[in-house]
Protein backbone atom coordinates (compact mmCIF):
# COMPACT_ATOMS: atom_id res chain seq x y z
CA UNK A 1 0.00 0.00 0.00
CA UNK A 2 1.39 3.28 -0.83
CA UNK A 3 1.65 6.41 1.46
CA UNK A 4 -0.69 7.88 -0.30
CA UNK A 5 -3.16 5.03 0.41
CA UNK A 6 -1.94 4.89 4.28
CA UNK A 7 -2.93 8.87 4.61
CA UNK A 8 -6.32 8.44 2.94
CA UNK A 9 -7.45 5.54 5.20
CA UNK A 10 -6.44 7.23 8.53
CA UNK A 11 -7.78 10.82 7.17
CA UNK A 12 -11.18 9.13 6.35
CA UNK A 13 -11.33 6.77 8.83
CA UNK A 14 -10.79 9.71 11.25
CA UNK A 15 -13.58 11.49 9.84
CA UNK A 16 -16.05 8.72 9.74
CA UNK A 17 -15.37 8.02 13.58
CA UNK A 18 -15.76 12.14 14.52
CA UNK A 19 -19.18 13.11 15.47
CA UNK A 20 -21.90 15.39 13.58
CA UNK A 21 -21.78 13.06 10.45
CA UNK A 22 -24.90 12.97 7.57
CA UNK A 23 -25.00 10.84 4.79
CA UNK A 24 -26.02 11.07 1.23
CA UNK A 25 -26.86 7.77 -0.46
CA UNK A 26 -27.05 7.35 -4.24
CA UNK A 27 -27.87 4.12 -6.34
CA UNK A 28 -24.88 2.60 -6.05
CA UNK A 29 -25.49 1.74 -2.24
CA UNK A 30 -28.52 -0.17 -3.05
CA UNK A 31 -26.55 -1.94 -6.14
CA UNK A 32 -24.88 -4.49 -3.66
CA UNK A 33 -22.76 -5.57 -6.39
CA UNK A 34 -25.50 -6.90 -8.44
CA UNK A 35 -27.39 -8.23 -6.24
CA UNK A 36 -29.53 -5.51 -4.78
CA UNK A 37 -31.66 -2.71 -6.97
CA UNK A 38 -30.10 -1.60 -10.82
CA UNK A 39 -27.95 1.12 -11.69
CA UNK A 40 -29.55 3.92 -14.03
CA UNK A 41 -27.25 2.56 -16.45
CA UNK A 42 -28.79 -1.04 -17.18
CA UNK A 43 -32.10 -0.11 -16.30
CA UNK A 44 -33.99 0.78 -19.19
CA UNK A 45 -33.81 -2.64 -20.18
CA UNK A 46 -35.37 -4.10 -17.04
CA UNK A 47 -38.24 -1.60 -17.65
CA UNK A 48 -39.00 -0.89 -21.28
CA UNK A 49 -40.97 -3.67 -21.77
CA UNK A 50 -43.78 -2.18 -19.27
CA UNK A 51 -43.77 0.97 -21.26
CA UNK A 52 -46.72 1.70 -23.38
CA UNK A 53 -45.44 0.57 -27.52
CA UNK A 54 -45.36 4.17 -28.62
CA UNK A 55 -43.91 5.96 -25.92
CA UNK A 56 -41.15 2.92 -25.66
CA UNK A 57 -40.33 3.23 -29.38
CA UNK A 58 -39.72 6.95 -28.94
CA UNK A 59 -37.59 6.52 -25.82
CA UNK A 60 -35.94 4.04 -27.61
CA UNK A 61 -35.10 6.48 -30.72
CA UNK A 62 -33.13 8.89 -29.01
CA UNK A 63 -30.92 6.17 -26.72
CA UNK A 64 -30.43 4.66 -30.32
CA UNK A 65 -29.41 7.99 -31.39
CA UNK A 66 -26.91 9.04 -28.42
CA UNK A 67 -28.82 10.03 -25.61
CA UNK A 68 -26.86 9.58 -22.39
CA UNK A 69 -29.30 7.42 -20.49
CA UNK A 70 -32.98 7.28 -19.45
CA UNK A 71 -32.65 10.95 -18.31
CA UNK A 72 -30.86 12.63 -21.34
CA UNK A 73 -33.98 10.76 -23.18
CA UNK A 74 -36.26 11.96 -21.19
CA UNK A 75 -35.24 15.77 -21.48
CA UNK A 76 -35.00 15.10 -25.25
CA UNK A 77 -38.41 14.45 -25.53
CA UNK A 78 -40.02 17.16 -23.00
CA UNK A 79 -40.03 20.80 -24.51
CA UNK A 80 -40.36 22.34 -20.64
CA UNK A 81 -43.46 23.65 -21.17
CA UNK A 82 -46.22 23.50 -18.43
CA UNK A 83 -47.81 20.18 -20.14
CA UNK A 84 -45.77 17.47 -19.73
CA UNK A 85 -44.94 14.41 -22.35
CA UNK A 86 -46.71 11.07 -20.44
CA UNK A 87 -43.34 9.56 -21.09
CA UNK A 88 -41.54 10.71 -17.73
CA UNK A 89 -44.22 8.79 -15.48
CA UNK A 90 -44.66 5.80 -17.37
CA UNK A 91 -41.18 5.39 -16.64
CA UNK A 92 -41.48 6.19 -13.15
CA UNK A 93 -44.50 3.30 -12.52
CA UNK A 94 -42.15 0.70 -14.73
CA UNK A 95 -39.55 1.52 -12.35
CA UNK A 96 -41.72 1.28 -9.24
CA UNK A 97 -43.30 -2.14 -10.97
CA UNK A 98 -40.13 -3.72 -11.53
CA UNK A 99 -38.41 -2.83 -7.80
CA UNK A 100 -41.73 -4.22 -6.15
CA UNK A 101 -40.79 -7.68 -7.69
CA UNK A 102 -37.43 -7.43 -5.84
CA UNK A 103 -36.24 -8.44 -2.26
CA UNK A 104 -32.75 -8.12 -1.63
CA UNK A 105 -30.50 -9.19 1.35
CA UNK A 106 -30.42 -6.87 3.79
CA UNK A 107 -27.77 -7.59 6.22
CA UNK A 108 -25.19 -4.95 5.07
CA UNK A 109 -28.33 -1.89 5.23
CA UNK A 110 -28.68 -3.49 8.53
CA UNK A 111 -25.14 -2.94 9.65
CA UNK A 112 -24.61 -0.02 8.64
CA UNK A 113 -27.61 1.50 10.90
CA UNK A 114 -26.51 -0.58 13.69
CA UNK A 115 -23.22 0.91 13.59
CA UNK A 116 -24.50 4.84 12.86
CA UNK A 117 -27.13 4.31 15.40
CA UNK A 118 -24.81 4.28 18.64
CA UNK A 119 -23.49 7.40 17.89
CA UNK A 120 -23.50 9.59 20.74
CA UNK A 121 -25.75 12.76 18.26
CA UNK A 122 -29.08 13.75 19.08
CA UNK A 123 -29.77 13.02 15.20
CA UNK A 124 -28.21 11.19 12.34
CA UNK A 125 -29.21 12.09 9.15
CA UNK A 126 -29.58 9.84 6.27
CA UNK A 127 -29.98 11.82 2.39
CA UNK A 128 -31.20 8.97 0.34
CA UNK A 129 -31.58 9.77 -3.87
CA UNK A 130 -33.30 5.72 -4.07
CA UNK A 131 -36.76 5.26 -4.29
CA UNK A 132 -36.18 1.61 -2.89
CA UNK A 133 -36.77 0.59 0.64
CA UNK A 134 -33.94 -1.02 1.94
CA UNK A 135 -32.91 1.29 4.76
CA UNK A 136 -36.18 1.22 6.18
CA UNK A 137 -36.65 -2.62 5.98
CA UNK A 138 -33.37 -3.10 7.37
CA UNK A 139 -34.04 -0.75 10.30
CA UNK A 140 -37.40 -2.62 11.33
CA UNK A 141 -35.57 -5.75 11.08
CA UNK A 142 -33.03 -4.49 13.28
CA UNK A 143 -35.52 -2.57 15.54
CA UNK A 144 -33.67 0.32 15.01
CA UNK A 145 -35.62 3.53 15.41
CA UNK A 146 -35.55 5.29 11.72
CA UNK A 147 -37.71 8.51 11.78
CA UNK A 148 -38.92 9.79 7.53
CA UNK A 149 -41.66 12.02 8.34
CA UNK A 150 -44.38 10.04 8.06
CA UNK A 151 -46.74 8.82 11.08
CA UNK A 152 -49.40 6.04 10.50
CA UNK A 153 -49.78 2.29 9.82
CA UNK A 154 -51.22 0.55 6.64
CA UNK A 155 -51.47 4.51 4.97
CA UNK A 156 -49.48 6.95 6.82
CA UNK A 157 -49.59 10.34 6.87
CA UNK A 158 -46.83 12.47 6.23
CA UNK A 159 -45.74 15.25 8.99
CA UNK A 160 -42.45 16.94 8.24
CA UNK A 161 -42.63 18.59 11.83
CA UNK A 162 -41.80 14.97 13.59
CA UNK A 163 -38.29 16.12 12.30
CA UNK A 164 -38.13 18.87 15.00
CA UNK A 165 -39.31 16.17 17.53
CA UNK A 166 -37.11 14.67 20.07
CA UNK A 167 -37.55 11.25 22.13
CA UNK A 168 -36.63 11.00 25.46
CA UNK A 169 -36.91 9.20 28.81
CA UNK A 170 -37.86 10.42 31.65
CA UNK A 171 -36.65 9.56 34.93
CA UNK A 172 -38.23 10.20 38.39
CA UNK A 173 -35.80 11.04 41.42
CA UNK A 174 -36.45 13.09 44.59
CA UNK A 175 -35.27 16.05 42.97
CA UNK A 176 -38.58 15.19 40.33
CA UNK A 177 -38.71 14.52 36.77
CA UNK A 178 -36.23 14.51 34.12
CA UNK A 179 -35.83 14.56 30.72
CA UNK A 180 -33.35 13.05 28.92
CA UNK A 181 -32.74 12.77 25.25
CA UNK A 182 -32.44 9.20 23.36
CA UNK A 183 -29.13 9.89 21.28
CA UNK A 184 -28.76 7.87 18.10
CA UNK A 185 -32.18 8.89 16.39
CA UNK A 186 -31.98 8.33 12.66
CA UNK A 187 -33.51 10.91 10.64
CA UNK A 188 -34.16 9.61 6.80
CA UNK A 189 -34.62 12.32 4.28
CA UNK A 190 -35.72 10.17 0.72
CA UNK A 191 -34.99 13.21 -1.61
CA UNK A 192 -36.29 11.81 -4.46
CA UNK A 193 -39.57 9.89 -3.37
CA UNK A 194 -40.02 6.59 -2.22
CA UNK A 195 -41.61 2.78 -3.43
CA UNK A 196 -45.16 3.36 -1.03
CA UNK A 197 -45.18 6.96 -1.42
CA UNK A 198 -48.38 8.35 -3.13
CA UNK A 199 -50.54 11.70 -3.06
CA UNK A 200 -54.54 11.64 -3.00
CA UNK A 201 -56.66 14.68 -3.71
CA UNK A 202 -58.74 13.67 -0.54
CA UNK A 203 -56.32 12.22 1.83
CA UNK A 204 -52.47 13.95 0.80
CA UNK A 205 -49.59 12.86 1.08
CA UNK A 206 -49.36 9.38 2.53
CA UNK A 207 -47.26 5.86 2.86
CA UNK A 208 -48.87 2.37 1.94
CA UNK A 209 -46.89 -0.74 2.10
CA UNK A 210 -43.54 -1.04 -0.09
CA UNK A 211 -44.56 -3.44 -2.64
CA UNK A 212 -48.46 -2.75 -2.40
CA UNK A 213 -49.99 -0.50 -5.06
CA UNK A 214 -51.01 2.65 -4.68
CA UNK A 215 -54.84 3.76 -4.62
CA UNK A 216 -56.75 3.67 -7.60
CA UNK A 217 -57.22 7.89 -7.20
CA UNK A 218 -53.60 8.50 -6.22
CA UNK A 219 -50.65 9.38 -7.93
CA UNK A 220 -47.09 8.24 -7.28
CA UNK A 221 -44.80 10.13 -5.35
CA UNK A 222 -41.49 9.41 -7.26
CA UNK A 223 -39.25 11.91 -8.60
CA UNK A 224 -38.71 10.64 -12.30
CA UNK A 225 -34.93 10.68 -13.78
CA UNK A 226 -34.82 13.95 -15.81
CA UNK A 227 -34.43 17.96 -15.62
CA UNK A 228 -37.64 18.37 -14.22
CA UNK A 229 -36.86 16.63 -10.74
CA UNK A 230 -35.02 19.87 -9.89
CA UNK A 231 -38.34 22.10 -9.75
CA UNK A 232 -40.07 19.12 -8.80
CA UNK A 233 -38.51 19.38 -5.44
CA UNK A 234 -40.34 22.52 -4.54
CA UNK A 235 -43.67 20.50 -3.96
CA UNK A 236 -45.11 18.88 -1.36
CA UNK A 237 -43.62 16.42 0.19
CA UNK A 238 -40.12 17.27 -1.27
CA UNK A 239 -39.73 20.88 0.10
CA UNK A 240 -39.25 20.29 3.45
CA UNK A 241 -37.17 17.51 2.89
CA UNK A 242 -34.86 19.79 0.65
CA UNK A 243 -35.23 22.38 3.63
CA UNK A 244 -33.73 19.83 6.44
CA UNK A 245 -30.76 18.98 3.57
CA UNK A 246 -29.68 22.70 3.34
CA UNK A 247 -30.14 23.14 6.94
CA UNK A 248 -28.11 20.53 7.95
CA UNK A 249 -25.18 21.84 5.41
CA UNK A 250 -25.25 25.13 5.26
CA UNK A 251 -27.87 27.08 7.60
CA UNK A 252 -28.08 25.16 10.93
CA UNK A 253 -29.59 25.22 13.65
CA UNK A 254 -28.27 21.89 13.81
CA UNK A 255 -25.42 21.98 11.40
CA UNK A 256 -22.98 18.57 9.98
CA UNK A 257 -19.66 18.79 9.73
CA UNK A 258 -18.94 15.67 7.87
CA UNK A 259 -21.11 14.52 4.84
CA UNK A 260 -20.23 10.99 3.32
CA UNK A 261 -21.47 10.18 0.00
CA UNK A 262 -21.79 6.77 -1.23
CA UNK A 263 -22.46 5.41 -4.22
CA UNK A 264 -23.37 8.76 -5.80
CA UNK A 265 -21.91 9.71 -9.35
CA UNK A 266 -22.47 13.60 -8.28
CA UNK A 267 -24.65 14.50 -12.31
CA UNK A 268 -27.38 16.06 -10.53
CA UNK A 269 -27.23 19.81 -10.49
CA UNK A 270 -29.65 20.49 -7.88
CA UNK A 271 -27.80 18.16 -5.06
CA UNK A 272 -24.21 19.59 -6.11
CA UNK A 273 -25.54 23.19 -5.86
CA UNK A 274 -26.61 22.23 -2.07
CA UNK A 275 -23.47 20.84 -1.35
CA UNK A 276 -21.38 23.44 -3.16
CA UNK A 277 -22.58 26.29 -1.09
CA UNK A 278 -22.68 24.20 1.63
CA UNK A 279 -18.64 23.66 1.42
CA UNK A 280 -18.48 27.50 1.11
CA UNK A 281 -18.33 25.99 5.26
CA UNK A 282 -14.69 25.69 6.35
CA UNK A 283 -15.68 22.96 8.93
CA UNK A 284 -17.43 20.84 7.01
CA UNK A 285 -16.12 17.85 4.52
CA UNK A 286 -17.00 16.36 2.00
CA UNK A 287 -16.16 12.10 1.34
CA UNK A 288 -17.24 11.00 -2.19
CA UNK A 289 -16.90 7.58 -1.98
CA UNK A 290 -18.45 6.26 -5.69
CA UNK A 291 -16.53 3.14 -7.83
CA UNK A 292 -16.04 5.59 -10.89
CA UNK A 293 -16.96 8.76 -11.62
CA UNK A 294 -16.64 10.47 -14.84
CA UNK A 295 -13.51 12.52 -15.61
CA UNK A 296 -14.93 15.56 -15.16
CA UNK A 297 -16.75 15.56 -12.57
CA UNK A 298 -13.39 13.87 -10.40
CA UNK A 299 -11.48 17.16 -11.70
CA UNK A 300 -14.41 19.42 -10.47
CA UNK A 301 -14.45 18.12 -6.95
CA UNK A 302 -11.23 16.93 -6.67
CA UNK A 303 -9.80 20.49 -6.64
CA UNK A 304 -11.66 21.46 -3.31
CA UNK A 305 -9.77 21.51 -0.12
CA UNK A 306 -11.92 20.46 2.11
CA UNK A 307 -13.29 17.21 -0.33
CA UNK A 308 -12.14 14.09 0.05
CA UNK A 309 -12.79 11.46 -3.41
CA UNK A 310 -12.50 8.05 -3.32
CA UNK A 311 -12.92 5.96 -6.49
CA UNK A 312 -11.60 2.60 -7.59
CA UNK A 313 -9.41 4.16 -10.44
CA UNK A 314 -8.00 7.56 -8.55
CA UNK A 315 -8.59 9.14 -5.24
CA UNK A 316 -7.74 12.98 -3.78
CA UNK A 317 -7.46 14.21 -0.12
CA UNK A 318 -8.08 17.45 0.03
CA UNK A 319 -6.40 18.50 -3.50
CA UNK A 320 -3.58 15.99 -3.67
CA UNK A 321 -4.55 13.35 -6.55
CA UNK A 322 -3.35 9.70 -5.93
CA UNK A 323 -3.79 6.35 -7.27
CA UNK A 324 -7.41 4.62 -6.63
CA UNK A 325 -8.50 2.36 -3.75
CA UNK A 326 -9.73 -0.98 -3.82
CA UNK A 327 -12.67 -1.20 -1.56
CA UNK A 328 -13.31 2.15 0.33
CA UNK A 329 -15.68 3.73 -2.28
CA UNK A 330 -17.59 0.12 -1.38
CA UNK A 331 -20.95 0.27 0.68
CA UNK A 332 -20.31 -2.88 2.28
CA UNK A 333 -17.00 -1.57 3.03
CA UNK A 334 -17.99 1.60 4.61
CA UNK A 335 -20.93 -0.18 6.52
CA UNK A 336 -17.79 -1.66 8.48
CA UNK A 337 -16.24 1.94 8.95
CA UNK A 338 -18.84 3.87 9.68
Amino acid sequence: MSDFQKKLEEKVRKQLSSQRVGYLLGAGSSYLNGNGYPLMTNLWDLICGAILPDERAEIQAKLDAGADGIEAALDLLDDGGIHETPHRHLVTEAIAEHFCRLAPALDVHANFLKRISQRSDEVIPIFNLNYDPLLERAAEISRIRLIDGFIGAEHAYYNPTIFQQRLGVVHRSWRGRHFNIIQGTIHLYKLHGSLGWYESKSTGVRRCGFALPVPADAKRLMIPPQHRKATDTISNPYSSLWTELIAFIRHGPFLVNRIVSIGYGMRDEHVNDVIENGLARKDLTLIICARDLREEVFTRWSKKKNVIVITKQQCSLNGEIGSGHPNLWDFEQLSQEV
